[in-house]
Formats: structure tokens, C-alpha cells, sequence
């Protein structure tokens, strides 16, 4: 039987999702439901439309000259992509095969699901680290431990895979400075880190959730000051981290 992943979409964009300009495929499905989700459009597999990776990889080849011109490559995102191992894989090598940069966006709570295989096919990991404070991630997540996240973590670092940690700092819920500092230290131990960005909270994905009949958990949250921003960032140099 041919293997198929459920595609959400595929889209385009420049240093964003990794170097260069990068094909960003979006797979459906994630067992998080994060309370600053953009894409709520994307928490079910059933959302997705069935493509095999030659499908896929196709809709790649449209792209390819000018991803390679750039010193980009190809970014495989969701949803969670770990939430489909086997597709990842086979979609990752795929890429791999024709020469391509390849970058896993991923939370980290299914890197159990990640063989070694699936990850010596990947050149870049983008680690969105929630929360440090379990009860935060908790609120945040509305379901699982950091644990996962964390052992992940560890275990990219041992396999000297790059990576950049990704923060989105929400006011009222992710910003306590410990919380903010806890991450901070985490990250500081390891080592294949190459960069964190803090990213401010924003409302832009409100309409999605209207679109679907959902109310937006977070529709009364302001976006973080930038002398908010700018403290968050300040506390990951403070541990010689290189921020954005």
C-alpha cells in the first residue's frame, strides 16, 4: 500500500522557517491545543488532504531552483509533524535525495515518535519550547509535561543537531521572568543550539478560529511590549545565548 501523509498546505517564505527560502509543507494533526495556536485549522489529521511524497515532492520541484539559488530548502511543519513519523521520514529523505536543506518544526512532546532514521534526515531542528514551569506548560498546552520537550532536547543535542529554540512570549501566561528563565538555563546546556528567538504573542490567527466556530482563548491578550520582549531576549544572553 502507498504510503500518504494528510498535507494540510504548502506555502513559501523567506529566513522565517529556516535560511534561505523554504518550501514549508504543513501537516495535519497535533495533539496540543495551544492557547496562542495560529493554526487551528491544522489540529486534525482529518483536516488534511492524502498525498503520497512523490505528490508532495512534486509541489516541491516547482520551487526547487530558486530554494537552491537562495541556500535555502525545504521546512516540514504542522500541525505536528512528528504526529505522522513515517510520512516525515519518507518525505524528509526525499528532499535529502535531490540535495535539498531540510528543517523539522516541531514542539518536541512526540520526539519519542522520531527514530534516528527520520532525524539523520533532517539539517536543522526548530524547537518550539513552550514553557519551563510545568503548570504553565500545562495552561499553555492544555494537555502533557515539558518532559517530553525537554528529553528531545537532550537528545538533538547529543546527536549534534542543529538547533534554534523557538519562545513565544505571551503576556499573563508564558512571561514570569522564572518561567522565562528556567528555558534560558535548559538551553544552555546544549550545546547544537545555534540561536532562540523570542517571538511576541499576536492575534493575526483570531479569524481562523472564527472561521471554524471556535472562540480565541486569548482574544482579550494584548501583544507583549517591546521592553517585555527585550527582557525575555536580555535573560537568554544572560547565559551567552545568541537571540533574535
Amino acid at each position: 500500500m502507498t504510503l500518504q501523509g494528510a498535507v494540510h498546505s504548502f506555502d513559501t517564505s523567506i529566513g522565517v522557517d529556516g535560511p534561505g527560502t523554504r518550501f514549508v509543507a504543513f501537516l495535519a494533526g497535533c495533539p496540543l491545543r495551544c492557547r496562542y495556536c495560529h493554526s487551528p485549522d491544522t489540529w486534525y489529521r482529518r483536516s488534511g488532504t492524502p498525498m503520497t511524497v512523490d505528490e508532495l515532492m512534486a509541489e516541491v520541484s516547482r520551487y526547487e531552483r530558486f530554494i537552491k539559488i537562495s541556500g535555502g530548502g525545504v521546512t516540514l511543519s504542522g500541525g505536528e509533524p512528528l504526529h505522522q513519523p513515517r510520512f516525515a521520514e519518507a518525505f524528509l529523505r526525499a528532499c535529502k535525495a535531490r540535495g535539498l536543506h531540510t528543517a523539522l518544526d516541531t514542539s518536541g512532546f512526540l520526539g519519542d515518535r522520531a527514530p534516528d532514521t527520520l532525524l539523520d534526515a533532517v539539517d536543522l531542528v526548530l524547537l518550539d519550547i513552550k514553557s519551563w514551569d510545568p503548570a504553565t506548560y500545562r495552561r499553555v498546552t492544555g494537555t502533557g509535561e515539558i518532559a517530553p520537550t525537554l528529553r528531545f532536547g537532550r537528545r538533538l543535542a547529543t546527536l549534534g543537531k542543529p538547533v534554534w529554540v523557538r519562545f513565544v512570549l505571551v503576556p499573563g501566561l508564558t512571561d514570569d521572568i522564572d518561567n522565562v528563565r528556567g528555558i534560558a538555563g535548559y538551553v544552555a546546556g546544549l550545546p547544537s543550539v545555534e540561536r532562540v528567538e523570542v517571538l511576541p504573542f499576536h492575534r493575526l490567527g483570531q479569524h481562523k478560529y472564527e472561521a471554524i466556530g471556535l472562540d480565541f482563548p486569548l482574544r482579550d491578550t494584548l501583544p507583549p511590549s517591546p521592553d517585555a520582549v527585550e527582557a525575555a531576549r536580555d535573560a537568554f544572553r544572560a547565559h551567552g545565548l545568541t537571540v533574535t
